[in-house]
C-alpha cells in the first residue's frame, strides 16, 4: 500500500513556486519534505567556467530526470538519498550531497517539474503557479543579484535570451498536465486551502 504523497510544482522562474510549497507545509501541519528541482542540474565540472556560464539552464536537458525519479522512488519506498548539492556562482555540482530522509508527503518544485513523463506518473497532485511574466522577471533580477552574485546586466540577458524563450517553448506548455493552476501562487489562498483539503483526503487513505 502507498505510503507517501507526491506533490509536483511547476511554472516559471520567479513564479511563486517555493511559497506554495511552504503554504502548504504551513498549512497541512504533517513534516513536509520540499526538493528543489534545481539542485538536480547536470555535473558540468569537467568543462571551464567560461562554457559552463553559456549553458541553457532552462533546457531540459539541463536537468539529470533520471536521478531525480531514481531519488523519487527511493523517498516513496521509504529510503534515504544523497541529494546533490549545486552551487550557482561556480555552476557545478559540489562533490559533498545532502542526506534526506523520507517523509510522508514530498513536494518536489522547480520550472520544468511536469515536463518528464516518468515524473509526472509519480505524482499524486500536479500544480502550475502561474503568475504574470513581469512579477517573475522582478523577482529573479533580485534573486539572482542578491543570492546568486549575478550583476544587472547579466541578469536581464540571460532572462531576454533563454529564460524568456524557454518558458515559452517548454515551461508555460506543461500547464496542461497540472490538475490545478494557481493564478498568484501562494498568495491564492482559495486555491491553497483546495489542495490542502486534497491533501487531508490522501492522507486519510494512505493512514
Amino acid at each position: 500500500m502507498k505510503k507517501n504523497i507526491l506533490i509536483g510544482i511547476a511554472g516559471g522562474s520567479g513564479s511563486g513556486k517555493t511559497t506554495v510549497a511552504l503554504k502548504i507545509k504551513e498549512k497541512v501541519g504533517e513534516d513536509i519534505l520540499i526538493l528543489d528541482m534545481d539542485s538536480y542540474y547536470k555535473d558540468h565540472s569537467h568543462i571551464p567556467f567560461e562554457e559552463r556560464v553559456k549553458i541553457n539552464y532552462d533546457h531540459p536537458d539541463a536537468f539529470d530526470f533520471p536521478l531525480l525519479i531514481n531519488h523519487l522512488k527511493k523517498l516513496i519506498q521509504g529510503k534515504s538519498i544523497e541529494k546533490p548539492v549545486y552551487s550557482f556562482v561556480e555552476y557545478v555540482r559540489l562533490k559533498e550531497t545532502q542526506r534526506i530522509e523520507p517523509k510522508k508527503i514530498i513536494i518536489i518544485e522547480g520550472i520544468l517539474s511536469l515536463f518528464d513523463e516518468g515524473l509526472r506518473k509519480l505524482m499524486d497532485i500536479k500544480i502550475y503557479v502561474d503568475t504574470d511574466p513581469d512579477v517573475r522577471f522582478i523577482r529573479r533580477l533580485l534573486r539572482d543579484i542578491k543570492e546568486r552574485g549575478r550583476s544587472l546586466d547579466s541578469v536581464v540577458a540571460q532572462y531576454l535570451e533563454i529564460v524568456r524563450p524557454m518558458h515559452i517553448q517548454f515551461v508555460e506548455p506543461t500547464k496542461r498536465f497540472a490538475d490545478i493552476i494557481i493564478p498568484e501562487g501562494g498568495f491564492n489562498i482559495v486555491a491553497v486551502d483546495m489542495i490542502v483539503g486534497r491533501i487531508k483526503e490522501l492522507l486519510k487513505e494512505i493512514a
